[in-house]
């Protein structure tokens, strides 16, 4: 295992600024996600640490070596893509002895390594199935174990779930999460998921345009996003602006208490679903929709200034419909000044 950093690493593709000066440090065992929109520039920072693409500008080190110029088949990198990428003219088991061999590790060792894994990731069973007959989740595994089976210094994984149903993410989430745990490797974990992201990782950094926003713990980025794209971008946001006068922000639709606010200050507030109560206070909105979510029911609704809102329904006793005015009122210790 190692520590990763990121020393001001630029990657320039022709005109396209892909990595813009990021700096980051993955501890040795750490889980680092890295979320942001399509096009952000994480896949490009994980194929910058495995080695395939070589930094325009900075350098990357693991345990303070030098790797920049290292290829990808020297840098002992475990990875997990998005395809699987099993070969399919081999077992489960040729799969995932196929990395130890070609380090030159021993038949009977690297047999050994591969039935443990496959053992701890419940699929033992099928050492001998040839992969095209296995489930998708079933070749996220076998990927995970071959991945695993070199003892890579760090393992990558890059959208590993995507094209998964919802149950069985959620099911391998927890399995994944716990497995990584476990094993206490090094871990870069690129994925679009923000709820994978948010259970499975001690610290994510949230990636746009190039440029890294934000790191922090799961909590740190959701209860305290550094800017108004963090705020945005994660979860569900209401950004509402105004300023701080005697111990209150004024908005175009009223006041709110905003105790310890600087006076004087033009501040946003980020405010979640649940910051929102629902049924008495200052803020009058017309609901436009209601969106049936399961575990939550939200309401999008527009405030007298046309401002829109999302705020989380009671879902056991909520009896609101599009076309309703309702009267909301927040938390005044709940909602999170962000900067513009």
């Amino acid at each position: 295992m190692a520590d990763v950093t990121l020393d001001a690493v630029t990657k320039q593709f022709d005109t396209t600024l892909a990595v813009d000066n990021v700096s980051l440090t993955i501890d040795d065992g750490e889980i680092m996600g890295i979320v942001g929109p399509s096009g952000c520039g994480k896949t490009s920072t994980l194929r910058l640490v495995a080695g395939f693409e070589t930094p325009t500008d900075g350098a990357i080190k693991y345990d303070g070596e030098d790797v920049t110029h290292v290829p990808p088949e020297n840098r002992n990198v475990g990875l997990v893509f998005q395809s699987y990428a099993l070969f399919n003219n081999m077992s489960v088991l040729g799969n995932v002895t196929f990395g130890p061999k070609m380090h030159g590790v021993g038949t009977e060792e690297r047999r050994r390594r591969a039935h443990e894994l496959l053992d701890l990731l419940d699929i033992g069973d099928l050492a001998d199935r040839d992969p095209q007959t296995l489930s998708g989740g079933q070749q996220q595994r076998v990927g995970l174990a071959r991945a695993l089976a070199i003892e890579p210094r760090i393992l990558l994984l890059d959208e590993p779930m995507a094209g998964l149903d919802a149950k069985l993410k959620q099911s391998l989430r927890t399995e994944l999460g716990e497995l990584l745990e476990e094993l206490a490797v090094t871990t870069l974990y690129v994925t679009h998921d923000q709820e994978q992201a948010l259970s499975m990782c001690d610290r994510i950094a949230v990636m746009n345009d190039g440029v890294i926003e934000q790191v922090g713990s799961p909590s740190d980025i959701y209860e305290s996003p550094g800017n108004e794209f963090v705020a945005d971008f994660i979860g569900t946001t209401t950004l509402l602006s105004g300023s701080v006068r005697d111990g209150h922000i004024s908005f175009d639709f009223g006041e709110l208490e905003a105790p310890g606010l600087p006076q004087g200050d033009t501040v946003t507030l980020a405010v979640r679903p649940d910051d929102f109560t629902v049924g008495a206070g200052p803020i009058a909105a017309t609901v436009r929709n209601v969106l049936y979510l399961g575990e939550t029911i939200h309401a999008l609704a527009e405030l007298d200034d046309g401002t829109e809102v999302t705020a989380e329904l009671d879902r056991h006793t909520h009896d609101i419909a599009p076309g309703d005015q309702i009267k909301l009122n927040i938390d005044p210790g709940a909602p999170h000044v962000v900067d513009q």
